[in-house]
């Protein structure tokens, strides 16, 4: 019981993030600075459900996760090409180097990102059929919502999602991989200079 509301509260703060780069929500936090009740986690719950299924087969599987990622790669891509060319220089991504203060972060989750992201959507397929439908998303987290209702009003204040969210980090603690933490992993070195 403890590994399977670990692991939906790793996918929960893997959905926050995705949230958060929608624009949903301050802070990681897609539910804003309010007090939500059951009803509307679970309406926010569907709608990021919606927004993960990339190819709106009515489940998240492997083809979403790989559409997510090619998304993510693209993305960055055209942040470092800055002039637009279609290819990164040395001194384009020098620049973007410089602009994230030395070593730079291209992605939140480092190169271990994957396989935590794996492990969570393995906890949350609970019929085990390696995709993770709405019903079982859903579930998943009214599940946690239970979790860090800590007072068990049926609703969650910022504050219990951030104590929530603390405690999750903390039994993470112990179970990141090397180069987990911040400025490991999440940039590649630089371009090999043109002869």
């Amino acid at each position: 019981m403890k590994k399977t509301i670990l692991g939906l509260a790793l996918l929960t703060t893997g959905l926050a993030g995705t949230a958060i780069a929608q624009g949903q929500g301050p802070m990681g936090d897609p539910m804003g600075d309010k007090t939500v009740t059951k009803a509307e986690a679970q309406a926010k719950a569907g709608e990021m459900f919606a927004m993960m299924d990339a190819n709106k087969d009515g489940k998240l599987d492997e083809a979403d996760r790989a559409a997510h990622q090619a998304t993510k790669q693209t993305a960055m891509f055209d942040r470092l090409d800055t002039n637009k060319d279609g290819s990164v220089s040395r001194a384009e991504f020098s620049a973007a180097r410089e602009r994230k203060g030395g070593e730079g972060r291209m992605g939140k989750r480092g190169e271990h990102g994957g396989k935590r992201g794996m492990m969570m959507m393995r906890m949350a397929d609970t019929n085990k059929d390696g995709a993770v439908s709405k019903d079982e998303f859903v579930a998943g987290h009214a599940m946690m919502f239970d979790h860090a209702d800590a007072n068990k009003d049926g609703k969650l204040t910022p504050e219990e999602r951030k104590a929530h969210h603390a405690q999750m980090r903390q039994k993470m603690g112990g179970k990141r991989g090397p180069g987990a933490h911040a400025g490991h992993g999440d940039m590649p070195p630089p371009p090999p200079p043109a002869n």
